[in-house]
This record gives C-alpha cells, sequence and structure tokens, in this order.
C-alpha cells in the first residue's frame, strides 16, 4: 500500500511578522491562520513558516548566509536560531490552544546543508508523526553546513524538498499578495497578476520577476520560484494565495475557488 501523499502548507514571514521591523510578530494573523488550520482539518498536512522580521534582520546584520568567517557571528547564529525557536512557539501556541496536534521539528536539529543546499536530513521522526496523525510543523532556520560552518536555509528550499521526498500531493504558498505577478504590486499598480502557468512559462517568467525589495536573505518571489522549481517538475501543482486575507488559507486547503496563481507541469 502507498504511503498517504501529504499536502505542503507554506506560511510566509511576510504574512505572520511585520518585515519592516524587527521581531515584530503579527498574532491576530498567526491566531486567524491557526483557526482556518483547526477548521479546514486536513489528513496530512505538513507546515512550513518563514522568518520574517524576526530571521531576516539578524541574519542580515550577523551575514550568516556568507558562513562562518569570524567569531562574532557565532552569538549571531544562535540569535537567529533562537528567535526562530520564539516565533515557531508562538504559531504552535495558536495551534496547540486550538486542540490542532501539532509538533514542531527544529530543522538545525536533523537537517545540514552543503554550500547552503540540503545535504542531510533525518526525516524518520517526521515520517512517523505523519503516520501516527500528528501535524509536523517546521521553518526557516539557521543551520550548520559543511562547506560554510553554517548558512541560512529557507522556509522555500524546505518545502520544494519536503514536496519532492514526501511525493506531496500540492504545495500551498500562503504569502501577503493575492498571487504571482510580474512585478511587484505593492510597488506598482499596474502589477499582472497570473492565475495560471505552467512549469514552461514559469521558467520564461523567472528571470523577469522582481527581487524582493523588503528585507529578505533568501530571495523574496524570485527565490520561491526558483526553490519550487523541482517540485512543479516533480508534478506537484503549486497555488501561490494571500494568507493575509481571512478564509484564503482555509478555502485553498480545502480545495475551494480562491483568488490565487495555480502552477502546474503541464
Amino acid at each position: 500500500m502507498s504511503e498517504p501523499k501529504p499536502t505542503i502548507l507554506k506560511i510566509g514571514g511576510s504574512v505572520i511578522t511585520d518585515k519592516s521591523k524587527e521581531l515584530d510578530v503579527q498574532m491576530q494573523a498567526i491566531n486567524r491562520l491557526a483557526e482556518e488550520i483547526r477548521e479546514a482539518n486536513v489528513q496530512n498536512l505538513i507546515i512550513v513558516h518563514g522568518g520574517g522580521s524576526f530571521g531576516h534582520h539578524l541574519a542580515q546584520r550577523y551575514a550568516i548566509t556568507e558562513g562562518f568567517k569570524k567569531e562574532t557571528q557565532r552569538i549571531g547564529f544562535s540569535e537567529t536560531h533562537h528567535v526562530m525557536t520564539v516565533l515557531n512557539g508562538l504559531f504552535m501556541d495558536a495551534l496547540i490552544w486550538r486542540n490542532v496536534p501539532a509538533v514542531s521539528i527544529t530543522p538545525s536539529s536533523c537537517i545540514i546543508t552543503k554550500n547552503g543546499r540540503i545535504q542531510c536530513f533525518e526525516d524518520a521522526p517526521l515520517k512517523m508523526l505523519l503516520k501516527m496523525g500528528f501535524l509536523p510543523v517546521l521553518y526557516g532556520d539557521a543551520v550548520l553546513d559543511t562547506k560554510l560552518g553554517f548558512a541560512i536555509l529557507s522556509g522555500d528550499q524546505l518545502v520544494s524538498v519536503l514536496a519532492t521526498r514526501f511525493n506531496a500531493e500540492r504545495i500551498i504558498i500562503g504569502v501577503d499578495v493575492d498571487g504571482l505577478y510580474d512585478v511587484d504590486p505593492k510597488v506598482k499598480k499596474t502589477a499582472k497578476k497570473f492565475t495560471h502557468l505552467t512549469l514552461e512559462e514559469l521558467k520564461e517568467l523567472q528571470s523577469k520577476l522582481d527581487k524582493s525589495t523588503a528585507w529578505d536573505v533568501t530571495g523574496g518571489m524570485f527565490g520561491k520560484i526558483a526553490e519550487l522549481l523541482p517540485a512543479i517538475e516533480q508534478g506537484i501543482p503549486v497555488t501561490i494565495v494571500n494568507a493575509a486575507k481571512p478564509n484564503y488559507i482555509y478555502k485553498a486547503l480545502k480545495g475551494k475557488k480562491v483568488k490565487s496563481t495555480l502552477i502546474e507541469k503541464e
């Protein structure tokens, strides 16, 4: 009997924090999303959330993405990892208080990268949690790296690897806009939204996409798309939806019609 295919839900850091202010959590958004996740009651769900103003500012300040080069970065790595556990704790509180059997998995304790790419991933506990009906929750993290000493593991890379490794049924990416646009809709009101893209169309578009102007050590929307390509190539559909709007994530999880961008292999 084949393993049931999970749904991978990514909640962007821009939705649960204010990325322009350091360590600024949006608890109202976290509580609303936890409620939507509880109401949707999707089986075999894996959640990954971003760092937003918790991870990115510190990672930038201490140049964590450049690897271990000087002693002062050690405390920076510790701080970056620690604040991500704090944000994750707030997310977990919201889920568990609503009787959602969520279990946090710390990426730095089970993943090692090489030049910033996942090389070693001990996923046996995650598999067992899914099998037992738990909801595993992971997040972008500062992790150890065999070449650089340490690196930043983006939630987007994590989503793509989880999806391909677990042969996911679908990926839902919750961001703070209504889908994928040709330019940043927060900057240009004339931005054109894509409702459906094939892999081929996406690759053509990739070179034209604006990089995020906000603080983001993981590459903004451009980085998200680049990371998702292997999963889309494997035939896993990706829906990009506005998680900042009430009930959009609920509808996406339930497979209901919602403003979004759907990306499929063909």
